[in-house]
């Protein structure tokens, strides 16, 4: 019970250290240089400038002339053309691009939104509800080779096969040990849209609605895209899922 509550200790430090900023000098810590990386990459959604599209003009492709079906039996040389014209540069129209397609800005941004709580390793994790593929009781896992360390295995749910993720170890691999191993009890599933992945969780906290000034939102692209904002009275982090699964999918670890 006191490893416990030495566990979730470490991680609201871990999670106040995020959403807050040292007001004198004090002595940097090994752990606290990371932290400050990850809050470095959460800035003020007011800072964010929208980036520049730059079109470029495609030139058109001038059409084959037609070949005439019949020639006459006497063909008339075409007279020669000036010096001048025939020096004079060929002009080719120009069509303009089409527009860019517009952002589509997550549904979640706007207004109040649901996100579901969970835990891991004493690590309070939310998703947005409406990004939420599901929620099953942790099952029997086949091992694959030549996955990453973090691939917990392939759990099967009816004809659906779920790769699950040991979530402890792909998001904060730094302090996953053997002794962390050892004292995780995976309860369940956390399904991430409608994709085939799964977040291994071991409780379930609850729903809470959130105004969006509830989240510090990221606002920058860089290191841990997975990264959508953190929820400040909660001291707790909030996943882009999108961003998530596409670096699971490339098999690549949380600080790529």
């Amino acid at each position: 019970m006191s490893d416990l509550f030495a566990s979730r200790k470490v991680m609201r430090s871990y999670l106040n250290a995020l959403l807050t900023e040292e007001q004198e000098p004090a002595p940097v810590t090994a752990q606290k240089q990371q932290l400050n990386k990850l809050l470095a990459e959460v800035k003020p959604v007011a800072e964010v400038q929208a980036p520049k599209v730059v079109a470029k003009s495609v030139a058109a492709v001038p059409a084959q002339a037609k070949v005439a079906a019949s020639v006459a039996p006497q063909v008339t040389p075409a007279a020669p053309k000036a010096a001048s014209e025939a020096s004079a540069p060929v002009q080719k129209a120009v069509t303009p691009p089409p527009p860019a397609a517009p952002v589509q800005e997550k549904s979640y941004r706007q207004g109040k939104f649901q996100a579901l709580f969970f835990e891991v390793a004493g690590l309070k994790v939310a998703l947005p509800l409406k990004e939420l593929g599901g929620i099953h009781q942790m099952g029997s896992l086949n091992t694959l080779p030549g996955k990453p360390d973090w691939y917990k295995g392939v759990m099967l749910y009816r004809d659906q096969k779920i790769n699950v993720v040991n979530t402890a170890m792909w998001v904060m691999p730094e302090k996953y040990d053997q002794a962390l191993a050892e004292k995780l009890n995976y309860q369940y599933v956390i399904m991430l849209g409608k994709s085939s992945w799964g977040l291994a969780c071991e409780t379930l906290v609850n729903t809470v609605s959130l105004e969006q000034d509830d989240v510090k939102w990221r606002s920058s692209e860089g290191k841990r895209p997975w990264l959508a904002g953190l929820i400040k009275q909660h001291m707790c982090a909030l996943l882009d899922v999108d961003a998530l699964i596409a670096l699971l999918a490339k098999g690549a670890a949380s600080s790529d």
